[in-house]
């Protein structure tokens, strides 16, 4: 159903992305599934470029026009599915170019890409179908906000609702809303001054009273949220009743879920950022920390978690950089664009090497056979140095056994040569935990080399 919903703007994401790709030169690589393969641009100033596009992901008349001859449509319907590709992350703008998403390359062969896709969709409803003119944006906000109740109501209900019956609880949301902003001061207040003159007698709370709905209009409003949820997939409107398809069902199933795990956060760093999360999940076990890492990406958008959490792989400490990575495979594929940008970073390179292994389906055994001789031992030293920060000696010796060299001397030989700048420090702590004094006396005499630039 979600692909149904988001077909015509996969056609036209597709369309730009075969069309518009800029250059002469080869064209994008393809998957066999027929999806880009690449992050090239969709549209090179067509969406909002030097070509006298409207600029921020908008086609110009030129294009639009372009694709509607292509694909038989309107002009209009390129526009409308465009915006749409926009919303569900098919179509990813970066200044003045459009490019594929991850979504639109992982349309044929990943379902939970499509099934994010429409969601992302879902949850701008309001903005693919902006509220009526003449409204107060206030009101419009409060009912945007009101929905989620409305919209739980409507699952629970598994059935039609009536639409007056959807009133009165919206109605009462709104009435919340404006009761949770009043602000009441606390403290004495001063007396009232007395009257001088006489005054009229005050309306009557009949007159002066009005409710909700003849105050703010809210069936107007209702009736535009219905139609424009109806429109994005998420439930039908019919007879006077309102109700919730298996897509939209499932996605307030999915909203709920992440309100619960992000309440369940079991070691309570859910509001920290991603810094110090990670060295809060340091001394988690293993199924313990995935746990927190769920609870702090449910909190979070994607993206913006995403980019934290590679924030914190670039600092120094090794031990939060190997966690940060964790934390990524939490977020799976969504994470897969930015860290195929990071994978030329050579700090960041061997873990964004394992991890996009991994996501292409390598055994996470073997997926340290993707990466050079070189980009091991580098990962062997900050894996040491994130062992001699926050572990026990025994196990820094231990950490010798994973090394991919089969002697201490050849491993010796290659450490040195990486250029990592913690191995000296490494080394040192190596030659201090080790109980074998002939080799705890080679490895002094490396980092010594190291150190004095040998």
């Amino acid at each position: 159903m979600a692909r149904a919903v988001l077909a015509g703007a996969a056609r036209v994401a597709r369309w730009a992305d075969a069309t518009l790709s800029p250059g002469p030169g080869p064209r994008p690589r393809r998957d066999r599934d027929g999806s880009a393969s690449d992050s090239g641009p969709a549209a090179k100033g067509g969406s909002g470029g030097k070509d006298g596009s409207g600029g921020k992901g908008t086609l110009s008349d030129a294009i639009a026009q372009q694709a509607a001859t292509s694909l038989s449509l309107t002009p209009d319907q390129v526009r409308a599915d465009w915006d749409i590709a926009r919303l569900a992350g098919l179509i990813e703008v970066h200044g003045d170019t459009a490019r594929p998403g991850w979504r639109l390359r992982a349309w044929n062969r990943d379902d939970s890409a499509v099934l994010r896709g429409w969601v992302a969709f879902f949850d701008a409803w309001s903005i693919a179908h902006p509220g009526p003119d003449g409204r107060e944006p206030s009101t419009v906000a409060e009912v945007v906000s009101a929905m989620p109740q409305v919209l739980s109501f409507l699952q629970l209900s598994a059935g039609p609702v009536p639409v007056p019956q959807l009133l009165d609880l919206l109605e009462q949301r709104v009435t919340e809303l404006r009761t949770e902003r009043c602000e009441i001061p606390y403290g004495p207040q001063p007396e009232p001054a007395e009257l001088t003159e006489p005054v009229e007698p005050a309306e009557s709370a009949e007159e002066k009273a009005e409710s909700p709905a003849e105050d703010t209009a809210l069936a107007p409003l209702l009736d535009w949220a219905l139609h424009a949820l109806a429109a994005v997939g998420a439930l039908t409107c019919a007879d006077g009743h309102a109700t919730l398809t298996p897509l939209g069902s499932w996605a307030v199933w999915v909203k709920l879920e992440q309100i619960c795990v992000a309440a369940q956060s079991p070691a309570g760093n859910i509001e920290q950022g991603a810094e110090d999360m990670l060295r809060g999940c340091a001394q988690l076990r293993p199924n313990a920390a995935r746990a927190e890492y769920r609870a702090w990406l449910a909190a979070r958008p994607v993206g913006s978690a995403v980019t934290e959490l590679l924030a914190a792989a670039r600092g120094e400490d090794a031990l939060s950089r190997g966690l940060a990575f964790e934390a990524l495979r939490v977020v799976g594929a969504p994470a897969e664009p930015e860290i195929r940008a990071v994978a030329d970073e050579t700090p960041l390179r061997p873990y964004a090497l394992l991890w996009l292994a991994e996501h292409d389906g390598h055994d996470p055994e073997d997926a340290h056979l993707v990466l050079t001789r070189e980009e091991a031992t580098w990962l062997w030293v900050d894996t040491a140095a994130a062992v001699a920060d926050h572990g026990e000696a025994p196990l820094l010796v231990r950490h010798l056994e994973s090394a991919v060299q089969p002697t201490v001397p050849a491993l010796l030989d290659e450490v040195r040569a990486v250029g990592h700048p913690r191995t000296v420090q490494v080394l040192v702590a190596l030659a201090a935990a080790h109980p074998d004094p002939a080799l705890a006396k080679a490895v002094r005499r490396a980092a010594f080399q190291v150190h004095r630039g040998g």
